[in-house]
């Protein structure tokens, strides 16, 4: 893609914390969302006993990278985003799944992370990881050197276990759609890769393009087989209910970026978000990008909502997916908003 002669810059300073106060915690003011109640904190500790547990027996990361589990609060946030869970296992693989992705985030993707991720060359990690998912058929001896080679490596490892579990209570349709939503969060790690690395800055169309592929579809793909049903292939290809959840998974993923913003200007000034890419786009200040950012956010999760209603109303097995996407969509915004170790909101209000 060409660059336009005038091609707009990134404004993030250098050193947000010296332009821009911050503040813990808390719901954006004038972001559309539906409040739930807290996680059982019993719940959400035993789902995270679990997950440790696993981890620990895969060798999926060093001691040093404990804090980081912790801080992420992973039995909380699958707790909050599954409140119909079916049982504790299948809430367990929904964390184990969420786990992984982000280590393969971490690992592969981000550079800033400090553990070897590379935006030069991602197209190789990335083909592999999707190989630890969607399994490479070949002679018995290739065959038997990629198993080795997925074994070799923690985020494959990671990939390739929790898809395992997630297997054995989903069924083939739900395992095959979940396969195909993290090809389309590898090619939108992609696209932002090229994005970062030939220093492009899209246009917000464009942005929001990327992040309908890098965002948090893979979670919620599984929405249905956690909570213990399935919407059947032939309703979930459905034109109208692919747009309720690409619109679900849209305003859950710029919910991240407000939440994100001060973060990742912090670390990386450079790195694309959307209050950032519409500062660039509008030639405005960051604080009335970011409000922009907040407008667009409420446009879509509407749209979302009375549509869903709409679908709902016909179909009492596509009202119950729809309150599934619903739930996870509140329960992850109840995660961002509270979860003070990761996120702090810029004093914008």
């Amino acid at each position: 893609m060409s660059t336009p002669t005038s091609a707009p810059s990134l404004p993030g300073p250098p050193n947000l914390a010296a332009t821009v106060r911050t503040r813990r915690g808390g719901a954006i003011p004038g972001l559309k969302y539906r409040p739930v109640a807290p996680a059982d904190p019993e719940k959400a500790a035993e789902v995270d006993r679990r997950l440790e547990a696993w981890a620990r027996g895969l060798d999926l990361f060093p001691a040093a990278w404990k804090g980081d589990f912790s801080g992420f609060q992973f039995g909380r946030a699958v707790v909050l985003q599954h409140p119909g869970a079916a049982d504790l296992e299948r809430l367990t693989v929904a964390g184990q799944l969420l786990l992984a992705e982000n280590l393969v985030d971490s690992c592969y993707c981000e550079e800033d992370e400090g553990r070897g991720g590379a935006r030069r060359g991602l197209g190789g990690p990335l083909i592999l990881a999707q190989s630890a998912i969607d399994p490479f058929h070949g002679t018995p001896a290739l065959e038997a050197q990629w198993r080795e080679g997925v074994q070799a490596d923690g985020p494959l490892r990671s990939y390739h276990w929790a898809m395992k579990d997630y297997a054995a209570f989903a069924t083939p349709s739900q395992t095959d759609r979940f396969v195909h939503d993290i090809a389309r969060l590898h090619l939108g790690y992609l696209a932002e890769a090229a994005w970062m690395e030939t220093r492009y800055v899209p246009r917000v169309w464009e942005y929001l393009v990327m992040r309908q592929f890098n965002n948090f579809r893979p979670c919620l793909s599984i929405v249905d087989a956690v909570d213990g049903y399935e919407l059947p292939e032939a309703v979930y290809a459905r034109p109208e209910i692919q747009r309720i959840t690409a619109l679900a998974c849209n305003a859950t993923t710029i919910v991240n970026d407000l939440y994100s913003f001060t973060k990742e200007l912090a670390s990386d000034p450079d790195h694309l978000n959307l209050p950032q890419v519409v500062a660039a786009n509008e030639r405005c200040g960051l604080k009335a990008a970011y409000l922009k950012a907040v407008r667009i956010h409420n446009e879509i999760m509407t749209a979302f909502e009375e549509e869903s209603a709409v679908l709902a109303a016909a179909s009492p097995l596509v009202e119950r997916y729809a309150q599934s996407l619903s739930d996870w969509v509140a329960g992850n915004h109840e995660w961002h908003s509270t979860n003070t170790h990761r996120y702090h909101l810029p004093n914008y209000w």
